[in-house]
């Protein structure tokens, strides 16, 4: 293994983790906005109102969005697989 096989398992780690957390952190950014707007709007500065709809919608992505995380793992995972067995 040299340093350009080393940098490329990387890259392709870096690159699963940004894909399959993807979703799950871009449902909780954009439920934040919204109910930081709302609660810009309505004057109700309370801190722990974001946390129960954010919950919510991370789980619902997550449930909805588990096949393609879970291929994209799998993929990564056929790909290590496949370079330890052909010696890198």
């Amino acid at each position: 293994m040299n340093e350009a096989d080393a940098l490329d398992m990387v890259q392709a780690a870096v690159w699963t983790v940004l894909v399959s957390s993807g979703p799950a952190v871009a449902a909780a950014m954009v439920v934040g906005l919204v109910v930081a707007l709302v609660q810009a709007l309505t004057q109700v500065q309370e801190a722990t109102l974001t946390f129960a709809p954010k919950i919510v919608a991370v789980l619902v992505v997550v449930a909805i969005s588990a096949p393609f995380v879970g291929s994209q793992i799998s993929i990564f995972t056929d790909m290590v697989f496949s370079r330890i067995q052909t010696g890198f």
